[in-house]
């Protein structure tokens, strides 16, 4: 049986002044998929995403959501930004306001929802990261890796049907890496539908369903990752894979 679609883009474009950034990228994430999204730096990956969350506007091409073309919809993206749920390097949480009150500001403000049971479900998520004690807490009291996983909670509590992960570990010490990432494994098995940018590989091993090797803008591979990582086909995905490779 095939799996329902939620997201896709047929021979999408996006450029900077003149420079073309993605090229004719078609790509498509089926229900409780988890793709991993690889490739060097400036290769198109995180302009790839905040083009499928709306934050980048594209030249060509579509982006279509739940069978609807959504690319053209701008009046409608707030909306659409909701199903579509976003977290970036950067955890942006405000500062003033604290943890549980960072969580609950989108669901009562843009989606209108009853305070009691937004709170009892941001308890629930809280727990579920391991952060519950710091509810009353403000940002500046958290590390890095608990304030990037208070960013996937309030992602989480919009209840999105796809989650984007941009480089969410990359501003991170290494030993906040694993904690934050945990949480992403975790969100796999219940589930959830994620495309997820990344530079730890073997993470993107463990996590994904389906590899996509990205360079100069263009998809170059894709394949199941036992394949990608243990015999890849191009020559590019080969040399980029021996970067991680060292020898004493």
């Amino acid at each position: 049986m095939n799996q329902e679609i939620l997201l896709q883009t047929e021979h999408l474009h996006k450029s900077f002044d003149k420079q073309e950034v993605l090229k004719d990228i078609s790509f498509s994430l089926s229900k409780g998929e988890v793709v991993v999204v690889i490739g060097p730096s400036g290769c198109g990956k995180s302009t790839f995403l905040r083009c499928l969350n709306g934050l980048e506007i594209i030249d060509g091409g579509k982006i279509i959501f739940h069978g609807e073309k959504i690319s053209t919809q701008k009046k409608k993206m707030h909306l659409i930004r909701q199903k579509i749920g976003m977290v970036f390097q950067s955890y942006d949480l405000f500062p003033h306001l604290t943890i549980m009150e960072n969580i609950l500001l989108s669901p009562l403000k843009a989606q209108r929802r009853q305070k009691p049971e937004v709170e009892k479900e941001a308890t629930e998520l809280l727990k579920r990261v391991g952060l519950l004690e710091k509810k009353d807490a403000y940002p500046r009291q958290l590390s890095g890796g608990q304030k990037q996983r208070v960013a996937i909670v309030r992602s989480l509590i919009m209840h999105p049907d796809v989650m984007l992960f941009d480089e969410v570990t990359a501003a991170l010490d290494p030993e906040m890496v694993r904690e934050v990432l945990q949480v992403i494994l975790e969100l796999a098995k219940s589930g959830m539908t994620m495309l997820i940018v990344t530079h730890e590989m073997e993470f993107a091993r463990a996590v994904s369903d389906r590899i996509i090797f990205m360079d100069k803008g263009v998809i170059v591979e894709e394949d199941i990752p036992q394949n990608f990582f243990e015999c890849p086909k191009t020559e590019r995905a080969k040399q980029f894979l021996n970067m991680f490779h060292y020898e004493a």
